[in-house]
């Protein structure tokens, strides 16, 4: 028999076929991972609505597959449960001369409600994405109990962190978070530039093609950043908070690109105007298994440290995992990366285009340093490698960041206050 790729949410019609977790010969089980997809609004995995032994795998992966494809053969073993019936074939109406895209709705083989009924005394679908269908499973949640937070009571992915009424406990549903693993290769293998992997790829050599990038390096002593953290950690750590130095700088750059306007744009290359934006949407820069992504802490000026620590540690977590959202992906102003966690003094990062400027963060290191009466103490440094998009910011602007920024490292504790009060 043969399987096709089923639909994968409202309005998509298309996806990338990103790697297999089958292989032919293979037996699978009901609700079990075919392969992983990649479409404009998540990467997910396609279960299987059959139990059988694969006998053909139809496509390779890098390929762009639409809905109705087909993509495997298999021998069934089994009928398939209700539980997970697959939908009847979808008719797609493509784009044509005379009206919109649209999709007819697919009719699946039995109805399942979120706990409600329409006025006729009929159950009312649940409305999930695949992505959601499959994580529900994997924690055992009865999709039915869970009360959509989404538009139409549509039911999103942190919806299945809250247990509903008469459920299992929230330590139940919530996986153990598991620390990810980066993909350094292997000898001797071939590996397709595909997926997220090959979006990177095109953002950055259309960046680096587009953007006459100059870096600037700076020394910064942060002593008196890291005895505050240290006094703070504790408190942190009380209400389930990692306190790293990272929100300090996300308050730092906040406050250097209110005192210098033009760093917190972008140039629009269609139109040749710079837009100077008055949010201020910080970046940060993930190392994820798929690759680096770029999540987005948005109204940083508006969010104390705590906030921006609680923030990080969700779309980290979110982006190392798969389950960022697009909206936490797209936005930022200006982006923050950090190769201190892992080693290195300085870089020269590639900018986040639109954007015109992107701070990098190296290895925080004790050095010997001269005080202002000539006598030698102990210094926290680390440097600061800052590349600016020289169409927009020329080196004197740049310089003159870099000391505002500097400026707000070295006195940590206003970085603490209210925007009401500074």
């Amino acid at each position: 028999m043969d399987f096709h790729l089923p639909q994968l949410g409202e309005g998509v019609y298309e996806a990338e076929m990103i790697r297999w977790l089958v292989n032919a010969g293979d037996a699978v089980k009901h609700g079990q991972g075919l392969m992983e997809v990649m479409t404009d609004k998540a990467t997910m995995e396609v279960p299987a609505p059959f139990a059988g032994t694969v006998t053909e795998l139809r496509v390779q992966p890098g390929s762009t597959i639409k809905v109705g494809d087909l993509i495997l053969s298999y021998s069934p073993s089994g009928a398939v449960p209700e539980d997970i019936a697959p939908p009847a074939p979808v008719a797609v109406a493509r784009p044509d001369a005379n009206g919109p895209v649209r999709a007819e709705p697919a009719r699946t083989a039995v109805t399942i409600s979120n706990g409600h009924a329409d006025e006729g005394g009929q159950p009312v679908p649940v409305r999930a994405s695949p992505s959601v269908r499959i994580l529900a499973r994997k924690l055992g949640i009865d999709l039915r109990s869970v009360q959509g937070s989404g538009p139409a009571g549509r039911i999103l992915l942190e919806d299945l962190h809250v247990p509903a009424a008469g459920t299992a406990t929230a330590a139940e549903h919530v996986p153990v978070p598991v620390k990810a693993r980066l993909d350094y290769g292997t000898p001797g293998s071939v590996m397709k530039l595909a997926g997220i992997r090959r979006r990177i790829a095109e953002h950055l050599v259309h960046a680096k093609h587009t953007i006459p990038h100059f870096t600037y390096v700076d020394e910064c002593d942060i002593s008196e950043l890291v005895k505050l953290r240290a006094t703070l950690r504790e408190p942190f750590d009380e209400h389930g908070l990692k306190l790293t130095y990272l929100p300090f700088f996300v308050k730092a750059a906040v406050a250097a690109l209110k005192d210098v306007p033009i760093v917190n744009s972008s140039l629009n290359d269609e139109t040749g105007e710079i837009v100077l934006h008055d949010r201020y949407h910080i970046g940060i820069a993930t190392a994820t298994p798929s690759g680096l992504l770029v999540p987005v802490v948005r109204d940083a000026d508006k969010k104390d440290v705590a906030t921006i620590t609680r923030e990080i540690e969700r779309l980290s977590a979110e982006a190392r995992t798969g389950r960022s959202r697009l909206e936490d992906l797209r936005g930022s102003t200006f982006t923050i990366t950090s190769i201190g966690g892992i080693g290195g003094l300085l870089a020269t990062p590639i900018i986040n285009h639109p954007e015109v400027a992107i701070l990098g963060l190296g290895r925080v290191v004790k050095r010997p340093v001269y005080d202002a009466a000539g006598n030698i103490r102990p210094a926290e440094i680390i440097y600061l490698s800052l590349s600016f998009d020289h169409r927009v910011v020329d080196g004197a602007v740049g310089a003159v960041f870099g000391n505002a920024l500097i400026r707000q490292l070295q006195h940590p504790a206003r970085l603490l206050l209210s925007e009401r009060l500074v």
